[in-house]
Order: C-alpha cells, then sequence, then structure tokens
C-alpha cells in the first residue's frame, strides 16, 4: 500500500549481466548461484500482498489483492472488486489448491482477512495476522482493522480440504495496537513484535490528505512487543514494551528480514522501507532489532529492493556469514542494460536479484548476474521448501559443503506489470497480481 509516488510494475524478459561494481562496494567472484523454474498450477490464485503460513509442505494464503498496482484516483484505488475475499489452502507438490469465501466467516473476521498489507508470523502451529487496509461494509470506507487474528494452521488445512465449518481455527481479540498496516511482524524469544507501519483511514490520495474525499494517516514510529496466551478459544495480549524513533522507525512497506549475530544468536534487521521526511525517496539505512533494543545503521546505505519483496535469508555457520536474497522489487537503483547502477527518483520496478552480504558488523551489496524473469518480486512472499535445513526462525542453514544444487523453496505472487513506471498513467490493465510461482535452486562454490 502506498502514498505519494509509489510504482508497481512487472513484465517477462529474461536477462543475464556481468556483477555490478559500484561506488562503496564490489565482489569479484559470487559464493554461490541461483537458478529459478516457473511452475505451473492450473488453479493458482493471482494474489498479491497477502499473509501465508505453511504446515508440512502445504501452504494457507489469505488476504492480499487480486489485482496489481494501486490506481492513483481515489475513486478506483483500493476498491472492493479487488479484495482476495478467499482464503486458499496450497500442495506445491502436487498442484492441489482448495480454497473457500471468507464469507462463511463472523464479519468481523471477514472484514480484516480480506484486507490488505497485513502483518504476520508464525509460532509453530499458529499464524498471527495483525491489522490490515481495506474496505469495510460494516464503516462503509477504508480503514485498518484493529485485531489480532490467530489461525489453527493444521485444524484449518484439513477443514478446507474436507469442506467442514472453518470458525473454530480462528480467534480474534481487538485492540487498537493492532491497526497496522505495511508494518511487520517477527519473534525475539518467545515474545511477537509488531514494528513499524502505518494507520490509515478513509481514501487513499496521491496528492494531499486534505485533498477530495481525505484521509487520516498516521505512522506507528516504534516497534510494538508482546506475548498472547491463548486459553479456552480465547486470546489475551500482554503488551510488554514499546521501542519509539519517530525518524528511523517513521517506515513501512520494508522488508524485515531474520539475521544471525555474530555469536550466532537471531535478530531481526528492518531493510529500507518508505519515505524519508520531506522526500519522496526510501530509506537506504538499517535497523537492528535485538532484546536489548535498536540500532540504527547510517554506515551501510541500500541500493536495491528498496520495497517490500521476497526475500531468501540465509547462513554459512562455517564461513560465519549472513546472506539476505532480495528477488526484484522495488528500487530506487538499478542495473541498465549495460550493466551501469542507474539512480531513479520516481523509485521504479526492477529485475535486479540483490544480496547484502553480512560478515559480524560489516555488510557488502552485490547482485546476481541473473535477474527475475520480468518485473516480478515486489508484494511477493518467499516461502522455504519445508524439507530444506533451517538454521533458526526460516533462515536457510547453507553450511553444507557447495558443488551441488539444493532446492530452497518458492517465490510466491506479487505483482506483474508491463513497464518500469506506470504510476501516472495507471489505468489498471497496466499491471496484474501475479499467479507466478517460481522454484528457487542455490548452488555453492
Amino acid at each position: 500500500m502506498e502514498i505519494s509516488k509509489f510504482r508497481f510494475l512487472l513484465g517477462l524478459g529474461f536477462l543475464f549481466f556481468g556483477l555490478i561494481s559500484f561506488a562503496q562496494h564490489r565482489i569479484d567472484k559470487t559464493p554461490f548461484s541461483i537458478r529459478l523454474e516457473p511452475m505451473e498450477f492450473q488453479e493458482f490464485p493471482r494474489i498479491q500482498s497477502f499473509a501465508y503460513g505453511e504446515y508440512y509442505g502445504k501452504w494457507v494464503l489469505i488476504g492480499g489483492r487480486i489485482d496489481g498496482l494501486h490506481r492513483r484516483q481515489p475513486w478506483a484505488t483500493f476498491d472492493d472488486a479487488g479484495q482476495n475475499r478467499r482464503m486458499y489452502v496450497i500442495d506445491p507438490l502436487t498442484g492441489k489448491t482448495w480454497s473457500r469465501a471468507l464469507s462463511e466467516l463472523p464479519v468481523s473476521l471477514a472484514e480484516q482477512l480480506q484486507s490488505t498489507n497485513m502483518q504476520f508470523v508464525q509460532k509453530g502451529e499458529h499464524l498471527f495476522i495483525a491489522g490490515g487496509y481495506g474496505f469495510s461494509d460494516t464503516k462503509n470506507d477504508h480503514t485498518t482493522f484493529p485485531y489480532l487474528t490467530i489461525v489453527d494452521l493444521p485444524g484449518l488445512i484439513q477443514a478446507m480440504i474436507n469442506n467442514t465449518i472453518l470458525t473454530q481455527y480462528f480467534i480474534q481479540v481487538k485492540d487498537s495496537l493492532m491497526a497496522v498496516a505495511g508494518g511487520r511482524m517477527g519473534m525475539i524469544g518467545d515474545s511477537l513484535l509488531l514494528a513499524g507501519g502505518h494507520r490509515f483511514e478513509g481514501r487513499y490520495n496521491p496528492h494531499s490528505p486534505d485533498h477530495g474525499p481525505g484521509f487520516v494517516q498516521e505512522y506507528t514510529n516504534e516497534i510494538r512487543i508482546f506475548t498472547t496466551e491463548i486459553t479456552k478459544g480465547k486470546c489475551s495480549i500482554n503488551h510488554i514494551s514499546v521501542l519509539q524513533d519517530s525518524v528511523n522507525l517513521h517506515r513501512r512497506d520494508y522488508n524485515l528480514v531474520p539475521q544471525v549475530t555474530e555469536d550466532k544468536t537471531v535478530k531481526f534487521t528492518i531493510f529500507s522501507g518508505v519515505f524519508q521526511y520531506g522526500k519522496d525517496i526510501p530509506f537506504t539505512n538499517l535497523v537492528d532489532i535485538t532484546t536489548h533494543g535498536i540500532q540504527v545503521n547510517d554506515t551501510f546505505q541500500q541500493k536495491f529492493s528498496h520495497y517490500h519483496c521476497a526475500v531468501m535469508p540465509m547462513y554459512d555457520s562455517g564461513n560465519k556469514v549472513m546472506y539476505s536474497v532480495f528477488f526484484g522489487g522495488i528500487a530506487r537503483f538499478y542495473p541498465n542494460k549495460k550493466g551501469e547502477i542507474t539512480d531513479d527518483l520516481d523509485v521504479p520496478f526492477t529485475k535486479a536479484i540483490s544480496v547484502i552480504e553480512r560478515r559480524g558488523t560489516g555488510f557488502i551489496e552485490w547482485l546476481i548476474p541473473v535477474e527475475m524473469p520480468g518485473y516480478l518480486g515486489a508484494s511477493a512472499e518467499f516461502i522455504a521448501d519445508h524439507k530444506a535445513n533451517i538454521f533458526s526462525r526460516g533462515i536457510l542453514d547453507i553450511s553444507a559443503p557447495g558443488g551441488k544444487e539444493v532446492f530452497m523453496g518458492y517465490i510466491v505472487g506479487g505483482i506483474q506489470s508491463s513497464a518500469k513506471h506506470i504510476f501516472w498513467d495507471n489505468s489498471g490493465k497496466e499491471s496484474v497480481a501475479s499467479k507466478a510461482v517460481f522454484k528457487v535452486y542455490l548452488t555453492k562454490y
């Protein structure tokens, strides 16, 4: 979801190019290569900006949009017709898809779960979903929903496959601190964290909150850390602490990625996001989140994948190196056909696959010498193979000796567009929600 000059696009094409050198970073040899393999699904939905959970190889997809880039006209943008009013169970091994209408659920559940840019995180068999923005029939207006919903994944999957009642596999609790969209969720220890994002009330308008129908937008500027207790079909939220930073946490639509620290514990890092104060451009600095608080890194400046996109986190414990692989998306910088880095203040979609390599406190950013097969990746998700080696918190373990190709997981959904810049000319036909699924393979050298 975007305020200001947000762009979405994706098309098709495939390009190989040499490794890129730019001002602050250079890499002479990549430590691994990546190959993408498209999959064919007969019934896979077009979906972007959704929440997902995974249980023994089956995916649950909830919410998001079934159209492409939001239009800039208030009467057309984030319309009711583009909301995803169904939830899906997908078996990627067989290609089998099961779906049910959200209208089978109570109204407050259905309205939240058909929204977009919900925050979510999986803890064991439960998927936690907070907030989300969309049209509410109850309010007859667009709103950010003030709910935390907990989904019993194994129960829901079986109910959808067996076509039985769904309601008992959802618990919803109302709390104004959950009214957030465009942030991200993670886990520190046993605590959940809801980081960044904003609360948006009314219809989107790219010109100003006082132009046309008007809207109210409030960034959280904070990280909300809490625990939950589930008893007898009800959930209570215990608020532990709030971390505030009105400058560095004033962001949304970013990537929150688990990272392995020097002592092999896990923290989270906020990569980029939008918008800087007084500037219509993304953040480029990083914010680490640990059990002790936040740490802002202004020495490293991220050049690629500034908006939320599919991200694959990997750790090589033998070499003590953390890799975060960003697939496509939207960025201020991108490589042109000559391999030169272009600075585009309109922040278009790109095809670049970038890597941020972390060794201790040092960072290097480089490009994989293969691009996305089109303007794909934005508002998509990377779902790890359920049989993959996991270090912790969804971080893939690539410590094994290299030399052979290994299946890592899938890039799912997102937005597909026909050109780099379509925002101001967007009639609703220039982009669509993607039904693409790509297998991701890695060869370590």
